[in-house]
């Protein structure tokens, strides 16, 4: 097979004809039930989840009551984004999502990237939502007496890193009882779990309860799914527009100064928390086949969508970081939390429900998304034709809605929250820069069919060179030091745990004798928790500079240097270089500006993600390439139109 063969077209109109036929082939046309309300509520139902609920605790604490500047940049950025959704879905009225969209603009070999990206997007997002799912379930039961064995609500992983942690900060003197919450919990689970040989039997059961529930409602059909994903978004509204009523007359104003304690840098550093929270709205684009009136109602939906959650973000920020100090806020439920501080533990109760039903109700619409993309790629011929099985009753996706619950179950019990989080976020953030890339690909070929809806046309030849501009200028201008710092890779200074939990012994008697010779309040003799006489330096970052470098300690242990530190801004090298291409392009060929926008902000959303990501994302799609061309390629249809 020749090269370019790897970057074979399908057309529209080849799509359209090939859903008409589906039901000749043995595969029976999907049910037509929804409308704009019913996609506005799965995009609410996707996006009002961890978010509100536990998310927006941690960025509260980074960013102070300017996190509302980050819930609308984010917002902006998948405003973005879906507009060039919603002039792709309005174009290809299919389900498939980004995955079809790509394969029209750029080819098949970039459609097989994106679909197998939307594939571990949906299914780690599943993932991190039914593990969010049972932290707040076995919550709830914890308050109502009833107490699951810690080994059976915890991941593998977090008990085992948590277990390594916690024994590493009590041989640095910190006692038991002052561990955090989540490392008691954790070498609990470790200690207490049924063992075979060495390993420990640690399993997260409630998550896979809530999944095998999800898949059989969504395995049931889409008119059951809407029904129960309105009824659910109907309650979460009601308890966070209650939260927003109750709390608002609680609100201190003095609470918000400082506005932004932690300047551009703190309110940014929650960049990839955030997102998540907005991230499920392109789930709303799978469904293109079971809307009555696509091209008109999945733009509306998603506008709606997103335009409903951020002015629900916002309020929800300002209302908390009224309510309590910014920096209380870093805890997994700020909702219930500052209820609970303010001693209204009905309130408390109310929101711990809620965010089960909020849970549930997202795992419903990412549990729906993913079996229609492997219905998508197998009708194409890339995935078996078993995927495209769609059930005579529930004219729903069967198989692949059973393989999904397969895929989604078995990780929930032994994965980390925090590694499948990012995960997801970056798969997302993928497939964003790629159906804005599509958009903007596509826009000067006059022989593809439009749809209802076009994206706005805002020449960016000059803007975008001078917003480049002001970014430099700004950047050496106002922001010298950080900047500075980035170019020349300049050593960074490790946090108090992250240098005491990687101490063994002799060097933690070390480190307490020397923290002992240079106290002059006399702060050693009252505890022995060498992470606490550390970390009381931290508030001064000269002084704290001053006593990590006198640790009788090697300076690995003290300092991030070199390639070390270097990897970590590959990402955001990338960005900047891509950036510059994409300038290039805009001046030379009068690019539109809001899908290039949305391309910039997601790829830089995407730069803010760790470079593990980066390497989990490539091993996940090197594993795709190869089942590609040891399958896909060779079954694929256009391959037998190309014979013919």
């Amino acid at each position: 097979m020749a090269f370019s063969s790897l970057f074979r077209k399908k057309t529209v109109q080849d799509i359209l004809k090939q859903v008409a036929k589906n039901e000749a082939d043995g595969h029976e046309a999907l049910g037509k039930h929804l409308t704009t309300k019913d996609l506005t509520a799965f995009g609410i139902a996707a996006i009002v989840g961890a978010g509100i609920f536990s998310t927006i605790g941690k960025a509260s604490a980074d960013g102070g009551p300017a996190v509302i500047f980050l819930f609308l940049f984010t917002a902006l950025a998948c405003s973005f984004a879906a507009f060039a959704y919603a002039e792709f879905a309005s174009m290809v009225p299919v389900s498939g999502s980004a995955y079809t969209y790509s394969y029209v603009a750029f080819g098949e070999i970039i459609a097989w990237i994106i679909g197998w990206a939307l594939i571990m997007e949906y299914a780690v997002g599943n993932i991190t939502v039914a593990i969010s799912w049972s932290d707040y379930f076995t919550g709830l039961l914890k308050s109502g007496g009833i107490h699951l064995p810690q080994w059976i609500q915890m991941d593998y992983l977090t008990a085992s890193n948590g277990f390594n942690d916690a024994e590493a900060l009590m041989r640095g003197g910190k006692s038991f009882e002052n561990l955090s919450t989540a490392l008691q919990d954790a070498h609990t689970a470790w200690m207490t779990s049924p063992t075979i040989g060495s390993f420990h039997f640690v399993t997260d059961l409630p998550a896979l309860f809530i999944i095998i529930l999800i898949t059989a409602l969504v395995y049931r059909g889409m008119k059951e799914s809407r029904n129960a994903s309105n009824l659910m978004v109907v309650v979460k509204l009601c308890v966070v527009l209650l939260v927003i009523a109750v709390g608002i007359f609680y609100v201190d104003t003095t609470n918000w100064d400082p506005f932004a304690p932690n300047g551009v840098s703190g309110v940014l550093k929650g960049v990839s928390a955030v997102f998540f929270a907005y991230i499920g709205f392109d789930a709303i684009s799978t469904t293109a086949e079971e809307c009555k009136n696509p091209q008109r109602d999945l733009p509306r939906g998603m506008m709606w969508a997103i335009i409903i959650c951020t002015l629900l973000y916002i309020a929800i920020a300002l209302v908390l970081t009224g309510m309590v100090k910014y920096y209380e806020l870093n805890v997994g439920d700020p909702l219930a939390f500052v209820f609970e501080k303010l001693d209204l533990k009905w309130m408390s109760g109310i929101i711990a429900v809620s965010a089960v039903v909020a849970m549930a109700s997202v795992l419903l619409v990412f549990q729906m998304g993913q079996p229609r993309i492997w219905m998508s790629m197998s009708r194409d011929g890339l995935l078996p034709k078993k995927f495209s099985t769609v059930h005579p009753k529930f004219k729903t996706p069967s198989f692949a809605t059973i393989v999904t619950g397969f895929v989604v179950a078995v990780p929930a019990l032994f994965l980390n929250l925090t590694m499948v989080t990012d995960l997801c976020s970056i798969g997302t953030l993928f497939a964003f820069v790629l159906v804005c890339a599509g958009v903007l690909v596509l826009q000067n070929k006059p022989e593809i069919p439009r749809g209802k809806f076009k994206t706005p046309y805002i020449n960016s030849k000059y803007i975008l060179p001078v917003l480049l501009i002001a970014g430099l200028y700004y950047a050496f201008a106002f922001n010298n030091k950080a900047t500075m710092a980035f170019i020349n890779n300049d050593a960074q200074t490790f946090d108090a745990t992250s240098i005491v939990t990687s101490l063994d012994k002799e060097d933690s008697e070390k480190v307490f004798s020397y923290l002992k010779s240079i106290d002059t309040d006399n702060k050693t003799s009252e505890t022995s928790d060498l992470e606490h006489l550390l970390s009381q330096y931290q508030d001064d970052e000269v002084k704290y500079a001053e006593v990590v470098k006198g640790l009788p300690i090697s300076d690995s242990l003290k300092y991030e240097t070199g390639f070390h530190l270097f990897k970590h801004k590959i990402p955001m090298w990338i960005f900047l270089f891509v950036l510059i291409g994409l300038t290039v392009w805009a001046f030379r060929k009068n690019l539109s500006l809001i899908p290039l926008l949305g391309l910039i902000c997601c790829l830089y959303m995407m730069a803010e993600l760790s470079v593990w990501n980066w390497i989990y994302f490539t091993i996940w799609l090197i594993i795709g390439l190869l089942i590609y061309f040891g399958y896909s390629r060779k079954n694929s249809k256009l391959n037998f139109v190309e014979k013919i």
